[in-house]
């Protein structure tokens, strides 16, 4: 029961301390006093004239809805209304804002008649007026009356860089330059419109700061003002007069200096008209060139090239000559016999009167005024009328010879350009057969027709008729010759039926100088004599490369092929025997034979008749089988081998990679299984060659006679060494120095491989060795502790010995090339070899039967 009234009454003291609480609240509630706050919270609003500006007037009050008529008043108490409905601007207006719960009063730009005290006022409850004011203050803000960004002031003048500020209150003015003040000393002084610069110099351009400051407000502005000086034109002198050639473009550049950079104007003294305007003229009013297309003689004339900027203007003044470039008016050819005088006469016409001389066509040397000094029958005369402006070149020549005939050129120059016309001197001799006097004498067999043709060099032209035994052939009437005319050449075709027809022939040529003779003789073509003489040259396994000596030939009558048999010696039918035939001009080579084997050849010479009986008999054995020979590396060099014993030298188009080429060297018995290339970057250091062995390639390729050496670096030497391989070894090296072509990176470079991931693990391990390396020096040094302390304290090794074990390596071995010999049957292949003078043809096929009659 007692613990029973004890919870009651602690409940009701509970009860009792909440309700006090709550009408102490409410009494609060009650006694807060209704009012209006003006937004921003500043009795006083300063502003400068023409910013904008908004006041919010917001009633504070136990309940909104009992406020009405909330309004704004003017410095004048009136009432200020809302914007009316389509008016775009109005200077001052209030605005609902809220939901109508505030009234906002705006102003869209102060002005100084704004200033003063503004009221918000409103009705709380009907009975309750509520009040509050807010004073706008205004100033004018610093303003740049004359204040332009760029002034370009005169160089030498004084010059005002003008700077007018307004402000309410007035603001104070200084000057920076490059972040420095500027006080008024020398030649600077500071004025109320500006700086005062005393005698500009191009060392005033720049930059200049006008600051200006309010100290009652803390307002603070900058002008950046760029000052140019300008400097006034100046024409550089022109020459007095220039030369126009008529009918050409003419060009001339006027150069002016200035700043700014000045404009160009041509002006025409004579007629005071701008260059510009006229037909054919035009003008670069920047660059100050005047172009004249297809000069005229009107143009002739006074030019004034006049500058201007906007700190003045200047001119210069030059003379327009006129030329008539000179024409060939009159060049005539002429005909004259030979050892008599010609006068070749040339006419020409220019401004000023031009010089004329003359040349042979297709040369460069002209002949000079007067005798000749290389032929004293020649003369060259002038005269001139500089009045008309014409020129009379004469060209005398006398005991005119049949090698004066030929064209000439006639020469006209004066200053304007120079005139070219070709004439003909054409000197008329009697009939000659210098130009067949060489020829071989005409071959045919069989009785085969054969043509003999005649030409004879005569002017005029000659009549051509043949003689045979003294006798006119048109008057034989024979039908086993047969004469063809063929406008100058006259064609006799004869038909051998008998021997007596291998005789001379006789041409003779006509004309009204005189007549020549000239003998053809016909002769009977037999096949060559026997070869006199074969010798072996070059010997391998396989093959034999021989020197035949050619048997005496006929003029006109050369040997076509040569020829050769072999077979083994031991086999006694020639019929069996292998054939080869080859071009005059080719290597005499024999391949396919078989290594320790005993042959006799043959050989024989073959030309347009038939082939000769066979002689010149060798016996010759080919060696064992052995290493193949070296091979011949396929480029030519720029630099042959000096005598000692240095490498030729060629070169690459390319600075990163190189095609070598080689040509297929005799294999001596066993086929070529590969071939071993090896190159190696280095230099030479006083004459002897220095590799880089840790840089060198080795390569192994087959079945192929190129190989590309890519990844290399640009300008820089290798050494190549190439061997050809079969199963008996290698073949001699061949040497050759190979020099990359300039690139952008010259310095020789190992491109690093990617790293594995097994070298990445070992750098790690490294790096973790040399941590604890460093730790344990450390601890030597400062504790006497550690794996090096206890080494330091052990006897000292030899530096020596530790040279001498950094420098033994492990020896590589090098594994035998695992080759099976090959035997390639031998096949019988009759074959002709024909040379080109650059490559050997071989062709497959019968030259010469088993029933070939020898």
């Amino acid at each position: 029961m007692a613990s029973q009234s004890g919870s009651r009454g602690r409940a009701m003291m509970v009860a009792l301390i909440v309700w006090i609480t709550l009408l102490g609240a409410t009494n609060c509630q009650r006694q807060k006093q209704p009012s209006l706050q003006i937004l921003p919270a500043s009795s006083v609003q300063r502003k400068a004239v023409g910013h904008s500006l908004l006041l919010t007037c917001r009633p504070d009050v136990p309940d909104s809805n009992l406020i009405s008529d909330l309004r704004w008043n003017d410095n004048r108490n009136m009432t200020i209304l809302p914007k009316p409905a389509g008016q775009s601007s109005t200077p001052i207006y209030t605005e609902s804002i809220g939901g109508g719960a505030a009234l906002a009063l705006i102003f869209e730009s102060l002005q100084e008649s704004m200033a003063g005290t503004y009221y918000c006022a409103a009705s709380y409850s009907v009975t309750e007026k509520l009040n509050a004011a807010v004073a706008i203050e205004t100033y004018v803000a610093i303003t740049w009356k004359d204040a332009p960004t760029d002034q370009r002031p005169l160089l030498g003048a004084d010059y005002i860089v003008r700077c007018e500020v307004t402000a309410n209150p007035p603001a104070s003015v200084d000057w920076l330059r490059n972040g420095d003040q500027i006080k008024s000393s020398g030649r600077y002084v500071i004025e109320n419109r500006g700086l005062l610069i005393k005698n500009i110099t191009e060392a005033d351009d720049g930059m200049y700061t006008c600051r200006a400051a309010v100290m009652s407000t803390g307002e603070l502005k900058n002008r950046e003002i760029n000052v140019e000086v300008q400097i006034m034109p100046e024409v550089q002198r022109l020459p007095e007069v220039m030369d126009a050639v008529e009918g050409q473009s003419f060009s001339v550049m006027c150069n002016a200096t200035g700043k700014p950079v000045p404009e160009f104007q041509w002006i025409k003294k004579g007629t005071q008209q701008n260059a510009a305007e006229l037909d054919r003229f035009s003008v670069n009013a920047i660059t100050g060139q005047l172009d004249i297309s297809n000069v005229q003689q009107q143009d002739h004339d006074s030019y004034a090239c006049i500058a201007r900027n906007p700190a003045g203007q200047s001119e210069a003044v030059t003379k327009l000559n006129v030329l008539i470039r000179p024409k060939i008016i009159e060049l005539i050819n002429i005909t004259v016999s030979e050892d008599t005088n010609a006068v070749f006469v040339c006419k020409a016409f220019g401004r000023p009167a031009p010089e004329i001389t003359f040349r042979r066509y297709g040369t460069v040397e002209e002949y000079s005024m007067g005798l000749q000094a290389s032929d004293d029958r020649i003369i060259l005369e002038q005269s001139t009328d500089e009045e008309k402006g014409e020129t009379i070149g004469t060209l005398r020549i006398s005991k005119l010879a049949t090698t004066d005939d030929g064209l000439y050129d006639c020469i006209a120059r004066n200053r304007g350009d120079v005139a070219f016309k070709v004439g003909h001197i054409t000197v008329e001799y009697s009939p000659i057969f210098d130009h067949m006097k060489a020829l071989p004498p005409v071959y045919t067999w069989e009785e085969r027709p054969a043509n003999l043709s005649c030409f004879a060099q005569a002017i005029p032209n000659a009549t051509i008729e043949w003689r045979w035994n003294d006798r006119r052939v048109q008057d034989l009437y024979d039908q086993n010759m047969r004469i063809e005319d063929h406008g100058l050449r006259s064609d006799l075709i004869i038909y051998p039926r008998d021997r007596r027809y291998y005789t001379a022939y006789k041409c003779v040529a006509r004309n009204k100088l005189g007549s020549a003779e000239h003998v053809m003789e016909l002769r009977e073509a037999r096949r060559p004599e026997m070869v006199p003489q074969a010798k072996p040259r070059i010997v391998s396994a396989t093959s034999i490369t021989f020197d035949v000596m050619a048997p005496p030939v006929e003029p006109g009558l050369p040997l076509t092929a040569f020829s050769v048999q072999w077979k083994e010696q031991f086999t006694s039918d020639w019929n069996l025997a292998h054939n080869r035939t080859w071009s005059p001009d080719s290597p005499y080579i024999v391949e396919g034979l078989r290594p320790q084997t005993a042959y006799i050849f043959r050989f024989a010479a073959r030309n347009v008749v038939g082939l000769s009986q066979w002689g010149a008999t060798v016996e010759q054995s080919t060696p064992r089988r052995s290493e193949p020979e070296t091979p011949r590396i396929l480029h030519t060099p720029i630099q042959d081998e000096d005598g000692e014993g240095n490498d030729p030298i060629v070169t690459s188009p390319y600075a990163d990679h190189f095609d070598m080429r080689w040509s297929i060297p005799v294999d001596n018995g066993e086929p070529i299984d590969l071939y071993f290339i090896k190159y190696c970057p280095g230099t030479k250091i006083n004459g002897v060659w220095t590799e880089m062995e840790e840089h060198c390639v080795e390569r192994e390729v087959s079945r192929v006679t190129n190989y590309e050496m890519r990844s290399l670096q640009a300008d820089t030497y290798y050494r190549i060494a190439l061997m050809a391989h079969n199963a008996i070894g290698f073949s001699k090296e061949a040497h050759v120095l190979m020099k990359t072509a300039r690139g952008i990176d010259v310095v020789l470079r190992v491109d690093s491989p990617t790293l594995s991931s097994a070298a990445v693990i070992g750098i790690v391990i490294g790096a973790v060795l040399l941590l604890l390396l460093i730790i344990d020096l450390l601890c030597c040094l400062f504790g006497n502790l550690g794996i090096t302390a206890m080494l330091c304290r052990k006897t000292k090794r030899s530096p020596s010995d530790l040279d001498d074990e950094a420098k033994l390596g492990r020896e590589d071995e090098k594994q035998p090339l695992n080759t099976q010999p090959t035997t390639a049957s031998a096949m019988k292949v009759n074959s002709s070899v024909e040379f080109d003078g650059r490559v050997v043809h071989s062709r497959s096929g019968d030259i010469i039967g088993k029933n070939s009659s020898v």
